[in-house]
């Protein structure tokens, strides 16, 4: 396993009650005596990140030995199935980029893998949980996130030290199942929300059920930050501004069941998917729910410290597939942010150019300034920059030309003499074309804040359709 460097390791169990238990790692040597109820609990000091296999043992009635552990850095990986897509192929969804090369290049023996099985149970007849060294046998046989991978791989070259990533992730739940009880109860926004039975495919994935399975039995287990990989099930079911506070209630309860509150929250931002031309989702979307949607995503890093995201309006090869097949640029933009942010690694790019102010040009036109622009802006096809409409006092969008005036962009359009707003990539399928001189996309953003519909009609099924007819295929999370 990986321990997490620089900071007290946690360490316990159960054992008989009053039962004396000592742990020894590096050195180190801690004894205390199990409770009433036979639990146990010993701190480590913190230590320093070290590749050299060493013991932990545990020693009681009986002694428990762990080899090859190792000193370093640590992160929780969680989400619904776009983080739990594995570096291969997966059951009704195409398999990730490239993914026979990079399986057969996976050999990094100080990247560990821990995967805690659904509901924390294994299979009936799979062996129980552990951590794995990477390699491309291990990958394979955990199933393991590929964005996860691609993170940790990167944290490990980059840094030059072991790196652990403990993956549990869900595909097709909501972000409340992923809350613990107190979560709902200390909010009176969400209070009511806690009984509510909640949009699922399977069982066992209602409200606070995932917390208490897959991520309650890894408290206290030290370590640096989280990644989280999850918002497509609440976006069908019409979330748009709550789902910022439930955001802000998962992360305050995650940071504090570890004991660390300030950890690292690091998210992704949903890639485009026609999310309106679904009949089988449980509301009737618009394609304006999506960026609607996103818009509470982005709030989050503004209402909560120490969080940020990444964005993914290029990394959707087909924007009828909401599970993006190029896992790889997710992973290394979180790993961006990681080493930029929480590890001050120098050369890292880490946020993408951000909407930071607007001003009118007197010549029909609006000027769009952005944070994180690295000094100029470009597009990644050389063409004119897409994906941004006008508005006038009438608030009717019409599409824009747009000129790249070094780290700005300026907006116009003939039927819009006096521009009021503008909005970027505001669409469910829209995939500009505007980066920052680091290549990553810019963010979406709109400057009014008019209210728009995120739900639809549906309407009457059709008398006969033939599935060869059907514009959509069954959706697999």
């Amino acid at each position: 396993m990986v321990l997490q460097r620089d900071r007290p390791v946690p360490v316990w169990g159960t054992a008989e009650a009053g039962e004396v238990v000592t742990v020894r790692f590096a050195g180190h040597e801690r004894t205390t005596r199990a409770s009433d109820d036979g639990n146990w609990r010993v701190d480590l000091p913190p230590m320093a990140a070290s590749a050299e296999p060493r013991v932990l043992s545990v020693e009681g009635a009986v002694v428990l030995d762990f080899t090859d552990v190792l000193v370093g850095e640590v992160w929780l990986a969680s989400g619904q199935s776009n983080m739990e897509k594995p570096l291969g192929p997966r059951r009704g969804q195409k398999p990730t980029d490239d993914h026979e090369a990079e399986l057969a290049a996976a050999h990094h023996p100080l990247l560990r893998l821990y995967q805690v099985p659904k509901y924390g149970r294994p299979r009936s007849g799979a062996a129980p949980p552990a951590w794995m060294p990477c390699s491309p046998e291990a990958l394979q046989a955990l199933d393991f996130s590929a964005a996860g991978y691609y993170f940790g791989r990167e944290l490990m070259l980059e840094l030059g030290v072991p790196v652990g990533v403990v993956h549990s992730s869900f595909g097709g739940t909501q972000i409340e199942a992923w809350m613990p009880r107190g979560a709902f109860e200390r909010d009176p926004r969400l209070a009511p929300l806690l009984g509510h039975r909640y949009f699922a495919w399977v069982e066992g994935v209602q409200a606070t059920e995932l917390y208490e399975s897959m991520i309650r039995p890894l408290v206290p287990y030290a370590l640096r930050g989280f990644l989280w990989y999850q918002g497509e099930a609440n976006c069908m079911t019409g979330d748009t501004r709550i789902y910022t506070t439930k955001s802000e209630a998962l992360i305050t309860a995650w940071r504090d069941a570890f004991g660390d509150a300030t950890a690292p929250f690091y998210f992704v931002q949903l890639a485009p998917f026609n999310y309106s031309d679904w009949d089988s989702f449980p509301e009737k979307l618009t394609p304006l729910a999506l960026p609607l949607f996103r818009e509470a995503q982005i709030e989050v890093q503004h209402v909560v410290p120490n969080t940020r995201s990444i964005v993914t309006t290029d990394l959707a090869g087909n924007a009828r597939d909401i599970h993006p097949t190029n896992k790889r640029d997710i992973g290394l933009r979180l790993a961006g942010l990681a080493l930029a942010r929480t590890y001050a690694h120098a050369g890292q790019r880490g946020d993408s150019p951000r909407f930071a102010s607007m001003r009118r040009t007197g010549e029909g036109a609006l000027e769009v300034a952005f944070d994180h622009a690295g000094g100029a802006l470009e597009t990644s096809d050389g063409a004119a920059p897409s994906g941004f409409e006008i508005a006038g006092d009438d608030r009717r969008f019409h599409p824009a030309e747009a000129m790249i005036v070094g780290d700005r962009v300026v907006v116009r359009h003939d039927e819009v003499p006096f521009p009021q707003a503008v909005r970027f990539a505001f669409h469910e399928t829209a995939r500009p074309n505007l980066v920052g001189p680091s290549g990553l996309p810019v963010e979406p953003f709109r400057t009014d804040r008019w209210p728009e519909p995120h739900l639809g009609v549906r309407e009457p099924p059709p008398v006969e359709r033939s599935s060869s007819e059907s514009k959509q295929s069954e959706y697999v999370p």
